[in-house]
């Protein structure tokens, strides 16, 4: 589905199945809407992020369907962003060397410009911003 932003360039996204095989699927539409816009080389660094936020939206959240979207935020800026139907804020760890698991937030910090949250009556957005260097 293509949606207009602020930048006047559609914004791409979907609806998936909150599973784990719906990665694949985000990180299929992070490449359609990065080459669209011409934006390929954040294209490493948006799978990375993609594939960790819908990992936390499968872990954490309730019901059986998540949203994702793809928008262009700037000439060389994209935002992709999970939304689920989960209340439940998530919160960055401090993952120990051993520990299995805490570490996906810390990975969307490192490879984004920002990333955040938006909290919504019946859910929340978790993004990460990431711009194409110069």
């Amino acid at each position: 589905m293509t949606e207009p932003s602020a930048t006047g360039v559609p914004a791409y996204s979907e609806t998936m199945r909150r599973e784990r095989e719906s990665a694949s699927a985000a990180r299929g539409l992070v490449s359609s809407s990065l080459r669209v816009w011409g934006l390929e080389d954040v294209e490493d660094s948006a799978w990375l992020v993609v594939t960790e936020l819908v990992s936390n939206t499968v872990k954490h959240a309730r019901l059986e369907m998540i949203r994702v979207k793809v928008s262009r935020v700037g000439p060389k800026r994209v935002r992709i962003a999970v939304t689920d139907r989960s209340r439940k804020l998530p919160t960055l760890c401090d993952a120990g060397e051993d520990d299995v698991n805490g570490r996906g937030l810390a990975i969307v910090a490192a490879m984004s410009q920002k990333w955040g949250v938006d909290p919504m009556r019946w859910g929340k957005r978790v993004w990460a911003e990431l711009e194409v260097s110069p």
